[in-house]
């Protein structure tokens, strides 16, 4: 008898312990789980991306085949170097904050990196029909990939639960700088623009032919972005005529909207610069050479371009742009066009979006140096009095400065705090804005402003700070309403989660987040008005 019950129990146990699989058309992918999750790591979703098929749109895979293990991330796409570097006099809490940003990536790179990760509950089966949340990381469209740390999918699909409304988590690599966001003539009569954007539709096709299997329901896919994947998620609203093929039923962008980029050829000067220092430029074909030149000579060639943390900080080298396929005209026209997916979506960013982004112009003193600088990276087409207008709203007053609402404090240099302010504004602020404006009337959606972290000297509320409050934290508690439901807001007030009401053009609401005793507010999108409204108006006469 006492055998009998011992060899169930292990029989059991056994069960319990063993690896979950889904079956992917004729294959049998096996995966790991810790008991209360199953995981599935570095999946392939396209073809691998080397060879002849560099610099190409992605190409699908028309079935699994043979079984395989996904245990483990597969390689991260190769990262263009880049490095922040801090004044030698800022506090430690700086250093501890951001100085490791541009450290050696201690992951392997390669050209083949087009792989999907899936997070499930442990129990979830083909009929759970569980929400999905797909995430697209940052990185300034030039570095990041989907198993760094700070983004755990883990976190919230446990979050989820415990909550009683759990969902299926996905991240996706997708192709950077080079590889990704090449710009040129070449690139855009070959129709190869904007690759990484081509890259993420792909993914999502992936997840609408196959998270079923994995306990998901492709019919409830909401699409999340941070900085440049909100930038990507904003470009999968207003791609197609706004048609979104049934691949997301709602979308999150934090820290990023519908940019005001202008044509592809824009950066025609960055692709002239990889062809000669690749030795293509006598090419019959450049856009083949570089496609069959070593990847090593390849990047060494990429990573001799300017970068975010270079002096011109954020007007990128590579970065989305109109290539007229994947985007047919500036993003932000497209929105004023009505070209967006009728879908609810939250926008949201950070009180000092531009202080991460100023370190590396520490030598402006003047306002004409100032408008100097931005005329020569940002706008080299605009008049210079026109962006002085702008910048006469924004007054070189350190206390109406970037860390906002810190009185004189963190004055690093005389412009630096001005810098940051319209840094912030113009990349971010405006753009969120503008978005909000134009399509709060007409689809449900939701915004927030996160404020906290202003004790951090210089950077205050900076670009990124909000990521571990929305892995974990009381912002993914939103996120997970929203993911499940398509409204963010609780159904009462609780002692942590106040409502969220809707941002309308009458009542710009804002979800608020604070330091201190009070750490949820509603506030109201009117700060910087005049200033933020002219520097949108500006970018939308001159796209960068």
């Amino acid at each position: 008898m006492f055998s009998s019950v011992l060899f169930v129990l292990l029989q059991v146990a056994s069960s319990l312990a063993a690896p979950p699989t889904v079956q992917l058309d004729r294959a049998t992918v096996t995966g790991v789980t810790d008991g209360t999750l199953k995981k599935f790591f570095g999946i392939p979703y396209v073809q691998p991306p080397v060879g002849p098929l560099r610099l190409r749109l992605p190409a699908p895979i028309p079935n699994y085949t043979e079984n395989f293990a996904a245990t483990d991330y597969g390689p991260i796409c190769l990262q263009k170097e880049e490095k922040l570097v801090l004044p030698a006099d800022v506090p430690e809490t700086v250093v501890e904050e951001v100085g490791g940003i541009g450290a050696p990536v201690p992951l392997n790179q390669s050209e083949d990196c087009l792989t999907i990760n899936v997070f499930a509950p442990a129990d979830a089966t083909p009929n759970s029909k569980l929400p999905v949340l797909v995430w697209i990381y940052g990185g300034g469209f030039a570095t990041g990939y989907s198993s760094i740390t700070d983004a755990d999918g883990s976190v919230l699909v446990n979050q989820s639960i415990a909550l009683g409304t759990p969902l299926v988590y996905v991240s996706l690599n997708y192709r950077l700088n080079v590889m990704g966001f090449l710009a040129g003539k070449e690139v855009k009569e070959a129709g190869v623009g904007n690759l990484g954007l081509q890259d993420q539709r792909e993914a999502l096709r992936w997840v609408q032919r196959y998270i079923t299997q994995f306990g998901g329901d492709p019919t409830k896919v909401t699409l999340w972005g941070q900085s440049a994947g909100a930038m990507s998620t904003a470009a999968h609203l207003v791609t197609n005529g706004g048609n979104n093929e049934g691949l997301f039923r709602g979308a999150i962008m934090d820290s990023g909207a519908p940019l005001w980029v202008g044509d592809i050829t824009h950066g025609q000067p960055s692709y002239d610069f990889i062809v000669e220092q690749t030795g293509c430029a006598h090419a019959l074909d450049t856009l083949d050479c570089l496609r069959e030149v070593p990847v090593d000579t390849l990047m060494k060639a990429t990573n001799s371009t300017p970068n975010v943390f270079s002096y011109q900080s954020l007007a990128e080298t590579f970065i989305i742009r109109v290539d007229g396929v994947f985007l047919k005209d500036n993003p932000q026209q497209l929105v004023k066009q009505g070209s967006v997916s009728n879908v609810p979506f939250i926008n949201g960013d950070n009180d000092d979006e531009g202080t991460l982004f100023s370190f590396t112009a520490l030598n402006l003193s003047t306002t004409d140096e100032l408008v100097t600088y931005w005329q020569t990276f940002f706008f080299p087409h605009t008049p210079r009095e026109e962006i002085a207008d702008v910048f006469a709203l924004y007054p070189s007053d350190p206390a109406a400065g970037s860390p906002f609402n810190t009185s004189d404090a963190n004055a690093l240099t005389p412009m630096f705090k001005r810098y940051a302010a319209i840094m912030g504004d113009f990349v971010f602020q405006g753009p969120r804005r503008f978005f909000m404006q134009h399509r709060s009337d007409l689809q449900p959606t939701w915004s927030y402003l996160y404020k906290r972290g202003k004790d951090t000297p210089y950077l205050g509320s900076c670009h990124g700070s909000e990521v571990p409050t929305a892995y974990g934290g009381d912002l993914s508690e939103y996120f997970i309403r929203f993911v499940a439901t398509l409204n963010p807001s609780p159904a009462s007030n609780t002692s942590t989660q106040i409502a969220w009401p809707r941002y309308t053009a009458k009542s710009p609401n804002m979800l608020t987040f604070l330091d201190g005793d009070v750490p949820l507010t509603i506030t109201q999108d009117d700060y910087r008005e005049e200033a933020i409204q002219a520097g949108t108006e500006l970018f939308l006469k001159y796209p960068y």
